[in-house]
């Protein structure tokens, strides 16, 4: 009897590129002729970024350059999830970044969900912060890739460790 195939699907962000990210823009913010005199700061710590500037305006503008500086590294803007913007010291207002890695449990339920109610004939197990699929078939198991990247999850997945 042949045996099953798998694969692993998981929610990862590359560190060290979003470590790049950050450098460079703050390397083009030092460069702007509009941020010059500006109390605008980008910071990361463990799993956030810390956006510090004057007004909303400029915070704005702050989250355009990470963006951009994270699409030009591959980083999806997926992994991204804003906080609400606050006020704080020294007469600016700053947000928190968050960086979103795994799968929570939550989508880990909705995404079985969406396997099962597909009917392919592939078993799903949940690892931690990431999920294991696998069935008879690699037919099987590439429908259930295509039908995830066609879902609107708000999450970005990748599909690793692929075993026939």
């Amino acid at each position: 009897m042949a045996k099953d195939a798998s694969f692993d699907i998981v929610s990862q962000i590359d560190e060290q590129e979003v470590t790049n990210a950050i450098n460079q823009a703050v390397r083009e913010m030092e460069q702007r002729f509009d941020f010059k005199g500006s109390k605008s700061k980008i910071t990361k710590e463990k799993d956030k970024i810390i956006l510090i500037s004057d007004d909303e305006f400029k915070l704005k503008n702050v989250v355009d350059i990470v963006e951009s500086k994270m699409v030009k590294r591959g980083i999806s803007l997926r992994a991204l999830q804003y906080g609400k913007v606050e006020d704080s010291a020294g007469n600016t207002v700053k947000q928190q970044v968050d960086l979103q890695q795994g799968i929570s449990k939550e989508k880990a339920k909705e995404i079985i969900k969406l396997i099962k109610d597909s009917k392919i004939k592939v078993q799903v197990q949940v690892q931690d912060d990431q999920l294991r699929v696998s069935g008879k078939k690699r037919d099987d198991l590439q429908n259930v890739i295509s039908l995830l990247k066609s879902a609107d999850l708000a999450i970005e997945l990748q599909f690793i460790n692929f075993r026939s």
